[in-house]
């Protein structure tokens, strides 16, 4: 009872904090630790639930990013699969750059001194750039080129290193680069569909598919949780950053990263 019950927590973690800047990997490596539940199975649970957060995705903006219906105007499959192409453009450095340095990423640098130190920085330039805003080029998708989306995932590459945030980094990437804060948001949305479930499926397969029926009673709990969570989430978040900024944000990863490093460097 008590793995499904950690099931529960990580799932509701997950989907709290996937689309929010404040590192869902960071948070997860921060209560698996807490709750123990650490090894091989931890991390690819860990992945996996992603998943439910990013259905939570697609099903909150079916009606953009799903370019079949007899009643879809022309215009509108049209901007669907722009929306497409130019998310699998910013999802490839993340494919490749995560392929290649991956396990090197998970033996070396998924501890919690990385995890503070990572939510310190993010936290700080979140504040920086609210205190030096840049003038807004791009509010649409079609104001978007593919060379600056590629760009936001190159950009977006730096998430690997935990507690930094894949949000953090295309919303920070993508406003650097000249989108708004709205677009920001949004096009973080769309871009972590193709990347997470890369990164799920690269998960998957090497964790062999050798999952017996409690592990996948596990995984499948933090699934539903994550995707039930990540869509309030998504939904509220949306509304927030129409009228406010990231200064909060900011704030509570400082908050959070010192006092996780106070207590593994003093207290631990």
């Amino acid at each position: 009872m008590n793995d499904f019950i950690n099931a529960i927590i990580l799932g509701i973690v997950e989907g709290f904090t996937e689309f929010l800047p404040i590192s869902s990997t960071g948070h997860l490596i921060l209560v698996n630790n807490f709750i123990g539940f650490t090894g091989s199975f931890a991390l690819m649970f860990d992945v996996v639930i992603q998943l439910g957060a990013i259905l939570a995705v697609v099903i909150y903006f079916r009606k953009r990013l799903l370019p079949f219906g007899v009643s879809k105007p022309a215009d509108e499959r049209a901007a669907t699969w722009t929306i497409w192409r130019k998310s699998l453009v910013g999802a490839i450095p993340a494919l490749v750059i995560g392929g290649t340095l991956g396990n090197f990423v998970e033996g070396k640098l998924f501890n919690p001194y990385v995890v503070s130190v990572a939510l310190l920085s993010g936290g700080i330039i979140l504040l920086w750039i609210e205190q030096n805003p840049r003038v807004s080029k791009i509010d649409t998708i079609s104001e978007l080129s593919f060379k600056t989306a590629f760009f936001i995932g190159l950009i977006q590459c730096l998430a690997m290193i935990p507690g930094t945030s894949r949000s953090a980094a295309t919303i920070i990437g993508a406003m650097l680069l000249g989108s708004s804060r709205t677009f920001a948001v949004e096009f973080s949305f769309f871009l972590a569909i193709p990347t997470i479930i890369a990164a799920s499926g690269y998960s998957i397969i090497k964790s062999g598919l050798h999952l017996n029926s409690r592990e996948i009673l596990l995984t499948g709990t933090g699934f539903i949780v994550s995707f039930l969570v990540a869509w309030i989430v998504i939904a509220a978040f949306i509304r927030y950053i129409s009228r406010r900024n990231f200064k909060p944000f900011g704030y509570y990863r400082i908050v959070l990263g010192s006092v996780v490093l106070i207590y593994y460097l003093l207290l631990h």
